[in-house]
């Protein structure tokens, strides 16, 4: 569910070409790197880059965002509803950050 709900909101923050491609590369990397720890769930260093991938793209999401937000001169309809998706990704990665953590500890970490 974590790694279906930020695909999602990552896609529909990259909807409209305001954030630049550095933003969709570094969230959908840390996806893909979801998508291995779920796949090898004995994989203690798999859900420990995730966890790690996870906790970068909170700062880099803030750097982003903050550069490329638009004068509100600029806001479209479009605009506006990519950039709240983006920023709703970046308010649930706390929350997913934790969640994985959990699951680092279920699978052995300390």
């Amino acid at each position: 569910a974590i790694i279906l709900v930020h695909w999602l909101l990552t896609v529909w923050g990259c909807m409209n070409y305001m954030l630049p491609l550095s933003y969709a590369w570094g969230n959908f990397s840390v996806l893909a790197v979801g998508i291995w720890a779920i796949v090898q769930r004995d994989s203690l260093d798999a859900i420990t880059m995730f966890l790690t991938g996870l906790l970068l793209t909170v700062l880099t999401d803030i750097i982003h965002i903050s550069i490329f937000y638009p004068s509100h001169d600029f806001l479209s309809d479009v605009k506006r509803f990519s950039i709240g998706m983006a920023i709703f990704s970046l308010l649930l990665k706390p929350v997913s950050c934790y969640l994985v953590y959990r699951m680092y500890r279920e699978r052995g970490g300390e």
